[in-house]
């Protein structure tokens, strides 16, 4: 179903998948992590009819047109949970940056309004640079929405989501558990994973060295 017009601010979420250039040099493993993604986010915004979106190679952006800002942010984290947790059945994990703005589709993106700080004047490109280059770096599975440019209207009702918490320059929100008092178990053991993959690589090299 072709997606209608749309020109207005919204919330806009730029997904890709994490480690496709290592799964580049597979080509098989590369298409199932591509067919994969654009199966499940076929399926997921054809039962959201408040969310659109469209994929491009590894990449996803998913935008969200309801007229209450609360509503926006709640059905397009609907559908970022459930893209997530169906490609998560092949092994496939996504990284997720979510902004604010203005944001215009007409059968392509229209970059409307830039200006000396594009970044924060355009949804999209915020998107998009925060899960490219947004510090601190996002890793598998993170998503994350971005705060500045966030009406505080709206950053009220971002952060009153029992499963989003604030940082510095962002709110994480953590869609893989089922409730609030699961995250601090959730981080501790995301973050043990990363001090045992150091742990391996030091021991590779002091074997070598």
């Amino acid at each position: 179903m072709p997606i209608q017009d749309f020109s207005g601010k919204c919330f806009v979420a730029f997904t890709d998948i994490s480690g496709f250039k290592a799964m580049m040099k597979d080509g098989e493993r590369a298409a199932r992590a591509i067919d994969a993604l654009y199966s499940a986010g076929f399926d997921i915004l054809s039962r959201s009819p408040n969310v659109n979106g469209f994929f491009i190679s590894d990449c996803g952006v998913l935008f969200s047109r309801n007229n209450d800002q609360k509503e926006q942010l709640e059905r397009l984290l609907e559908v970022v949970r459930a893209l997530n947790q169906q490609v998560l059945q092949q092994d496939i994990m996504l990284t997720t940056s979510i902004a604010w703005g203005d944001f215009s589709y007409h059968n392509r993106i229209e970059f409307t309004g830039i200006n000396k700080q594009p970044i924060y004047g355009n949804a999209y490109v915020s998107a998009f640079l925060d899960n490219e280059t947004g510090i601190p770096r996002l890793q598998p599975g993170q998503c994350r929405i971005i705060k500045q440019g966030v009406p505080t209207e709206v950053f009220y009702s971002v952060t009153q989501h029992s499963l989003i918490e604030s940082a510095k320059a962002h709110c994480y929100y953590y869609w893989m558990v089922e409730n609030a008092e699961e995250i601090p178990e959730f981080k501790r053991r995301y973050k043990d994973s990363y001090n045992l993959k150091y742990a391996g690589m030091l021991n590779a090299i002091k074997r070598h060295n």
